[in-house]
């Protein structure tokens, strides 16, 4: 039985009112009791700007719970954004927003700790920091309110949030956070100034506050911050901490699986994605480590399925191996297996037979285009024969639904892409007819963003409109496959993606304007109101389309210039210059270096290359 703190005693009355109270519960079978308090002692809250269900089948939060725990120093607590009828009746009771665990207002801890996952998250930091008694803007903050951190993958581009975040982290976090705890657990009590310093000179912390306009960079550090920030990464993934218990979420969550990474980073050197870009070098675990971790997680946690996690799970360079430790184990327990975002030329017949005893989810593939020639644009080099053989091996050996991604509006694109994704799709739903009863394709079709810190951070984004003719004419398309379900993102959204994707300062005023206007999740189809994101716009005097809809110079600074994220602009230069002439650039894993920026920080260590 749970001991819930009388502090959350007020909260059960608001339960029944509002739309899945269980998110606001806590008590979860695997959370651990609260530290004493004790001279040094710092206490973090975890906080996800999204609702429980998204932010419990986030790994990173499975990690540094656990983590933070193991420290002496440290205790962690967390905290999700609650959807507006929660925040209505907390605002309503002038009730703060608590964490899960003791019920503690945000504002009453040392740290608290914002993964920023996505964009369209970012009005629910500002929710969670209002509601959590912590005053907006940095500059607003005094000694006795918490240090507001923020890492994932929006610390790498910083400055629409530099107003109301006082430090980033910038990299994994299992190699920063202990270091940064500790450093506040010597300095507990300490001015606020003092404690910014001291943060400011460790590796891979970024502090908004002191970094001042100008300089070849865009920003130059004051106050002895060195700038440019340079991401860290953990080295070993076998040796860096993962944890063996899991928390288990009180109700039905987004992915509701076992989840281990099998390897961090990705070489293949798609031009659009970021996440291949900025987690690099690639980081093995050893099978030995991936079955011990796998199989203490499901035989605690009671789980049906077990998600190997990474970029490309068949990138694994060990996986026939993995495969032979795991899956006698998976049909003894009857679970299932989930490999999310297969590529295509990596999964093969051997696989698929290898797993034909395990219980069947679906398979998610990601060709991003219909045409090769925008495959070899963006160094996705994959013929549609490959495609073809991996659907029908896929439904001859038992799945009976694949879920496909694509993007439109891609450099280069022309309609002939689109007249050849629609062809492709019906020629993997013929196959599915032929070789599968009840076969099912799912079609997922999100707009390009460029993003910083890859090759395409240089190109132009589609307007909205243009995004709704495209998305219109694929569903138009398909629209006689009965077995074939399409869906497109909203084009607004995208659009707005774009905006805080390469964003600078500017954007944070908008972000607020919008915040204080109504705008709440804002990844939400049923939240997402557009009308007050171009009130915020126009109050502001800022043209978004200026924003998204032109190229940019090669020399051009970038607001996230000062942020360095291990790969060279020269790199990114060069790869955008081979998009254009559909020049695909082979995986270094497999073949020569291609000159990232990493240099002797990959090779010498065995993490990267082959």
């Amino acid at each position: 039985m749970v001991d819930f703190p009388e502090e959350r005693d007020e909260l059960w009355p608001l339960l029944a009112s509002v739309k899945r109270g269980a998110r606001y519960v806590g008590g979860e079978w695997g959370t651990l009791p609260l530290k004493p308090d004790a001279p040094g002692l710092v206490r973090l809250c975890l906080a996800f700007p999204d609702v429980y269900e998204v932010g419990m089948s986030y790994l990173g939060f499975q990690i540094l719970y656990r983590l933070v725990k193991s420290l002496s120093y440290a205790d962690v607590e967390r905290a999700y954004c609650p959807w507006p009828d929660m925040e209505q009746a907390l605002r309503s009771k002038g009730m703060g927003l608590g964490s899960l665990e003791s019920g503690k207002v945000l504002g009453d801890f040392d740290v608290v700790g914002f993964t920023l996952q996505y964009e369209l998250t970012y009005t629910n930091l500002l929710t969670m920091l209002d509601l959590g008694k912590i005053p907006l803007h940095r500059e607003d903050r005094g000694d006795k309110d918490p240090l507001v951190f923020a890492g994932g993958p929006g610390a790498l581009v910083p400055e629409p949030l530099a107003s109301f975040v006082d430090v980033f982290c910038v990299g994994d976090g299992e190699e920063l956070l202990p270091q940064a705890l500790a450093i506040l657990s010597e300095l507990r009590g300490s001015p606020r100034e003092l404690r910014l310093e001291a943060l400011a000179s460790l590796p891979g912390i970024y502090v908004p506050a002191w970094a001042l306009p100008g300089g070849p960079r865009g920003f130059v550090g004051s106050r002895g911050m060195v700038l440019p920030v340079e991401r860290r990464w953990v080295a070993d993934l076998d040796r860096t901490f993962f944890p063996e218990h899991m928390m288990i979420p009180s109700l039905g969550v987004v992915h509701d699986r076992v989840p281990v990474e099998v390897f961090r980073g990705c070489t293949r050197g798609c031009r659009f994605c970021q996440a291949g870009m900025v987690t690099r070098p690639v980081r093995e675990r050893s099978p030995e480590t991936i079955g011990r971790l796998a199989l203490s997680l499901l035989e605690d946690s009671g789980c049906r399925e077990l998600g190997l996690l990474s970029l490309a799970t068949c990138d694994y360079r060990r996986l026939d191996e993995l495969l032979a430790l795991l899956v006698p184990e998976l049909e003894r327990r009857r679970a299932s297996l989930s490999l999310p975002s297969l590529r295509i030329d990596g999964f093969s017949v051997d696989l698929a037979t290898r797993l034909e005893g395990v219980r069947r989810g679906s398979l998610t593939f990601a060709p991003e285009a219909g045409t090769e020639r925008l495959r070899r644009v963006i160094n996705k080099g994959l013929s549609d024969g490959e495609i073809l053989s991996t659907v029908e091996a896929a439904f001859r050996h038992g799945w009976e639904r694949i879920k496909f991604y694509f993007m439109m509006g891609l450099p280069t694109e022309s309609d002939m892409d689109l007249e050849g994704l629609e062809a492709l799709v019906r020629e993997c739903a013929r196959i599915g007819r032929a070789t599968a009863r009840g076969a099912q394709i799912a079609v997922s079709v999100a707009g390009f963003v460029p993003k910083a810190h890859t090759p395409f951070q240089w190109e132009e984004q589609s307007l909205p409109e243009d995004l709704r003719d495209r998305g219109r004419r694929i569903k138009s398309g398909l629209r006689k496959e009965r077995s074939v379900k399409v869906a497109y993102h909203e084009p607004a959204q995208t659009f707005l993606e774009g905006v805080f994707a390469r964003g600078g300062r500017e954007c944070g005023a908008v972000l607020e304007r919008a915040w204080r206007g109504g705008a709440r999740f804002d990844g939400w189809d049923e939240c997402f109101r557009f009308d007050l994101w171009e009130e915020a716009f126009r109050r502001e005097e800022i043209d978004p389309r200026a924003l998204v809809s032109r190229p940019r110079g090669r020399d051009e600074v970038f607001p996230w210039d000062h942020i360095d994220a291990g790969v060279s602009r020269e790199f990114l230069l060069r790869e955008r210059d081979r998009a254009y002439d559909e020049l695909l650039s082979p995986d270094c894993r497999t073949g020569e270096c291609q000159g990232c920026g990493l240099g002797d920080r990959c090779a010498p260590s065995g993490i990267g290359g082959v």
